[in-house]
């Protein structure tokens, strides 16, 4: 049994006998113009044996395919129809010939040469040099439309096919009559790309025709699905007539494979041949994407067949409705066949197709009929505006010699409201209905719409669904997964793992600092400066920033040991100042001792500027009040110093050296301290130090701290007092061997050196901390140091005051220096 089977024997036997034997050569009628017509009305086609010596027997086909005959019998009912009209082509009848291309190439290509040559098997010594037609609607197939564009571009006759499909037809150097009312599978790849990107099927296996149709839409899909990160498994080619074993390893192909998605760009006819197979093999479960060929023919979509093909997706023409025409069709017969004659004894003339149901009598759609009956008013049209010199709606007026050039430039609209024009190609603009094969209530397989594709829209709207539920192969509720590597989630990236294809990758969690805030990304974003990734790596959060706050830990014991410190040293100025006329109040010079503590106390206080989120001003003060203020300190020690050496200097025998006087000692505060304050002024002059964002010395969080500005003037605030203290000190060392009950220069010398001692680690100290620790660690020194002058130069003498007072007498404080004097 031949494809026909499928369609029941009572519809192959009734048409049988209406049109006679299967080897028919043609249909045909004469007119004033004659339009050619090449279907593949039968399908198999039988080449007898050549013996070259005599001649060659004329080409057997059988096998008739209802489908074709259909679009043959729609191509006769609008040429009676534009006969009939009274406004196109008037007095003016259009003749034509049809015929059986029987799927074959050299088949087409015999019809070809006869539409041009008329049906003489001789050739003549002359050539009238005029086509028998005008123009020519087919092939049913790309690879034999190419067969006769080829064949009759060198006569300027045009082709306008029907169902060729093949983007290489829109080669114009190639093929410059050739014309099409179905889009270039151009665009249906691209479509066919899109939607199997939409749905998430990453990983697919094709399945192509091995012909002109197959190759260059299954090349054209692969390329477009590659742009779309859609990668192939696998990619075989068929052919209806390949032998079975070959259809067998394909199918096994199929089902070995780990995508769970097949993309079919086939002609309807592999696609019988492939399903067959994949019944016998009871390859289920997968999601089958097709293509126009073979997506909405009936005799396929069967319940038998949906086992496999359940919930099939695929791209499709437009629906269309042409009035008339099923009566037309149920009326056909050898009555109706201007060279029916001798075959109407083969039927009795009482049949009645309209009590048959199969594809010649089927007009629910018309999807490809319409291609039909478009082409042959698109030729019309070509020949009425040839006849008058006229052009299409917006053409500037051009008369040309052949219809080729009236059929470049139709516009014009059918019944249904549809254009119908041609681009500088001969192609249609690509609108498609996408379909789903899903089963109505009595089981029978349905083609039902759930998007459509239009390409003159932009990208990004060309492709789009229209929310109607798709039931999909399998699991009717459940969308089918079809990739190669599970997806990569936000905070990861992919990694290509070698010699596999790059729909096969392995997940990378991104590095710190970096996001990925997309599934599957291919790479990880670094963050700026001021973020920092957050924990799962899938966005960009503001770093931590970091200073030595007032509400943390540290920075509240740095605080309150300021705080503290500040408050002993005013405690000590008030016990002074009770006591200020006791002898070792007297004897400890107390205007230096009062301007002492209260630099002390400034030392304790300017510590809390360190303390807290930098600002300009703060960054600002908190460096030149700590260079002012430890400036003062050394200042008051040093002329406490040099007051204590001279005192006692001048009360041995014999020295005549003067006693030291107060302005003296005002003035060497006064000239020590303004020297820091013009090196402090112009420090803020030249280079204040400012807030300042560290981003370098800590990836995960910024360091907000303040800049020095100028390192020369940091330094030499810091050298500066450096330079006092180490002057305090050798003095007092040298004083150091004064009388033992006034012990000022020892401690004086003791304090000196915890001083020293504590400046000289903060600077390895300071340069290494990170971050706040570096804050806190010049805190501490200045808490230290201050802490050292403290108790060192006057803790002894608060003792003596407050726990000793017995001692607190001039001849206690005298006694040993007087007794040696003596």
């Amino acid at each position: 049994m031949g494809v026909l089977g499928a369609f029941g024997a009572e519809g192959e036997d009734a048409l049988c006998r209406i049109l006679g034997s299967p080897e028919f050569p043609m249909l045909s009628k004469e007119g004033d113009v004659t339009i050619g017509g090449a279907f593949t009305i039968h399908t198999k086609i039988s080449v007898p044996p050549l013996s070259f010596t005599d001649t060659p027997p004329p080409l057997t086909c059988s096998s008739m395919n209802l489908i074709d005959f259909h679009l043959a019998q729609t191509m006769i009912f609008a040429i009676e129809e534009i006969n009939n009209s009274s406004s196109l082509l008037p007095n003016i009848s259009i003749g034509y010939r049809i015929y059986d291309s029987c799927g074959s190439t050299l088949s087409s290509m015999r019809a070809v040469m006869a539409l041009m040559n008329g049906q003489e098997r001789t050739v003549g010594k002359t050539c009238s040099g005029q086509s028998a037609v005008h123009a020519i609607i087919g092939a049913s197939d790309s690879s034999s439309t190419i067969v006769m564009s080829r064949s009759t571009g060198a006569f300027q006759i045009p082709v306008i096919s029907y169902f060729a499909t093949c983007a290489c037809l829109s080669n114009r150097k190639e093929f410059p009559s050739f014309f099409r009312t179905i889009p270039s599978d151009f665009y249906q790849s691209r479509a066919l790309a899109q939607l199997v990107k939409y749905f998430g099927w990453t990983w697919v296996g094709a399945v192509r025709s091995d012909n002109a149709y197959g190759n260059n839409g299954m090349a054209t899909f692969v390329e477009a699905a590659g742009l779309e990160g859609v990668c192939i498994e696998y990619s075989e080619a068929i052919l209806w007539n390949n032998p079975r074993e070959q259809i067998a390893r394909v199918v096994e192909v199929i089902s070995r494979a780990s995508s769970k998605v097949v993309v079919a760009f086939l002609s309807q006819w592999e696609m019988d041949v492939l399903l067959e197979e994949a019944l016998a093999q009871n390859l289920t479960g997968l999601q089958w994407v097709g293509s126009e060929s073979w997506i909405t023919i009936d005799r396929l979509a069967t319940r038998r067949s949906s086992a496999v093909l359940g919930g099939t997706l695929g791209f499709t023409l437009r629906k269309s409705k042409i009035p008339g025409l099923r009566e037309f069709l149920l009326q056909v017969g050898p009555a109706q066949d201007p060279n029916g004659g001798p075959r109407q004894s083969q039927c009795s003339g009482s049949e009645r197709l309209e009590e048959i149901s199969n594809p010649f009598t089927d007009t629910s759609e018309l999807r490809f009929s319409n291609n039909v009956y478009k082409a042959v008013y698109a030729v019309a049209h070509s020949i009425h505006d040839l006849l008058t010199c006229r052009h299409g709606e917006g053409q500037e007026k051009r008369c040309y010699l052949e219809p080729k050039g009236y059929l470049r430039d139709v516009n014009f609209p059918m019944k249904s409201g549809e254009r119908v024009s041609f681009d500088e190609n001969g192609d249609p603009t690509a609108i498609y209905e996408l379909v789903n094969w899903q089963r109505d209530q009595a089981g029978e397989t349905v083609f039902v719409t759930v998007g459509n594709y239009n390409a003159s829209l932009p990208n990004g709207d060309q492709f789009a669904m229209n929310g109607i539920q798709i039931v999909w192969a399998g699991n009717p509720l459940k969308r089918p997964r079809s990739v190669c590597s599970d997806s990569c989630l936000p905070g990861f990236r992919q990694a290509e793992i070698k010699g596999m294809q790059v729909c096969c990758f392995s997940c990378i969690p991104c590095a710190a600092g970096e996001i990925s805030n997309l599934t599957d990304s291919a790479k990880c974003t670094q963050c700026s400066l001021e973020y920092w990734s957050n924990g799962d790596k899938s966005r960009c959060v503001p770093k931590v920033v970091e200073f030595l706050s007032f509400h943390e830990t540290m920075g509240i014991l740095l605080a309150a040991i300021s705080l503290v410190g500040a408050c002993l040293t005013i405690a000590v100025s008030l016990v002074f100042f009770c006591f200020r006329e006791t002898p070792i109040v007297k004897a400890s010079n107390s205007e230096l001792s009062f301007l002492l503590l209260f630099s002390l106390t400034l030392c304790f206080l300017c510590s809390l500027t360190f303390i807290g989120r930098p600002s300009e001003w703060s960054c600002m003060l908190r460096h030149t009040a700590f260079g002012i203020t430890f400036a003062l300190c050394m200042s008051c020690v040093l002329a406490k110093t040099i007051a204590v050496v001279i005192a006692f200097q001048a009360t041995m025998p014999g020295n005549t050296v003067p006693q030291c006087s107060i302005p003296l000692q005002r003035i060497s505060v006064f000239s020590c301290t303004l020297l820091q304050v013009v090196i402090c002024v112009l420090w803020l002059a030249l280079a204040p130090s400012v807030p300042f964002k560290n981003t370098a010395h800590a990836t995960e969080k910024v360091i907000l701290e303040c800049d020095v500005g100028s390192a020369v003037g940091f330094w030499a605030v810091l050298g500066y007092v450096g330079l006092l203290a180490l002057l305090c000190f050798v003095l007092a060392f040298l004083a150091r061997k004064l009388p033992d009950n006034f012990s000022e220069a020892k401690f004086i010398t003791f304090s000196m050196l915890i001083f020293c001692a504590v400046w000289i680690t903060f600077i390895p100290a300071y340069v290494s901390s990170p971050g706040k620790f570096t804050v806190a660690v010049e805190i501490f020194a200045i808490l230290a140091s201050s802490f050292g002058l403290l108790f060192c130069i006057f803790g002894p003498k608060c003792y003596i005051i407050l726990l000793k007072p017995e001692k607190n007498t001039k001849k206690h404080i005298m006694g040993k220096s007087h007794a040696k004097s003596q």
